[in-house]
């Protein structure tokens, strides 16, 4: 099974991104793709145009989709549900995305997976230190999630995917794969998943691969990859980077 995952970021040249992202997935077999910030149906719609090989597809919600989450599989989808966090913390636009996981249980060659697809609240600070504001927010979703995660059939493997918007050192992050029984499958990659800036040199890894039951060789992807623009430009495909994961489900 192969699994990529990416922030493909709601702002700025969107359509053009999200082209070339759809021939990428046209031109590569995966086999589930998890994608966060896909704010619109359209958007939506786009990707499954430009790359039908993915057929069985789930986003939920209207005008802004739930989340902004998209899944695309080229495996059946037995069930798949949107659980949304709980609304905590100050006030910000950030909540008119109405963020939340995505719990898809797929059928696969070797027996179902659940895919856990989501996007934590941003922490505004850059301070993910027990006592700071947004880690209590963080504190809060996470606990949500394990309740998702328990939920589901203990004997099922599980992969829990996306953009937590927490580093992978951080003790909130340590506490939830402690409750939920999930592995880092990047522990002690000190590499970033969001693309460094000169106002942020070195920016922690956001993305992650947490699974249970299951192993997953990990790589960083569009690291590089630009996107030419009509008017003569090129921009990266995303501000973050993606995560490709090999996973190879254990035996039941």
């Amino acid at each position: 099974m192969r699994l990529l995952t990416l922030n493909t970021l709601f702002k700025g040249d969107v359509r053009a991104r999200l082209r070339a992202l759809a021939a990428h997935l046209a031109a590569t077999p995966y086999d589930v793709v998890c994608l966060q910030e896909v704010l619109t149906r359209g958007g939506a719609r786009l990707l499954a145009e430009l790359a039908p090989a993915y057929t069985h597809r789930r986003y939920h919600g209207i005008p802004i989709l739930k989340g902004g989450l998209v899944l695309l599989s080229r495996r059946p989808v037995v069930s798949c549900s949107f659980t949304r966090f709980p609304v905590t913390g100050p006030a910000r636009p950030e909540r008119l995305m109405r963020k939340g996981a995505q719990v898809a249980v797929l059928e696969t060659p070797a027996g179902r997976l659940a895919v856990v697809n989501t996007h934590l609240s941003a922490n505004r600070d850059d301070d993910w230190s027990p006592a700071n504001r947004w880690t209590a927010v963080a504190r809060a979703e996470l606990t949500h999630l394990a309740g998702a995660v328990a939920a589901l059939d203990p004997a099922m493997p599980v992969v829990v995917t996306g953009d937590l918007n927490v580093p992978r050192d951080a003790a909130v992050l340590a506490d939830f794969r402690a409750a939920t029984g999930l592995t880092d499958a990047m522990a002690g990659d000190p590499r970033p998943t969001y693309r460094p800036t000169p106002q942020w040199p070195a920016p922690p890894a956001f993305d992650h691969v947490l699974v249970r039951g299951a192993t997953a060789a990990c790589r960083l992807v569009f690291e590089e990859e630009r996107v030419p623009l009509r008017d003569g430009r090129s921009v990266y495909l995303s501000d973050h980077y993606g995560i490709e994961a090999d996973l190879t489900l254990s035996a039941g």
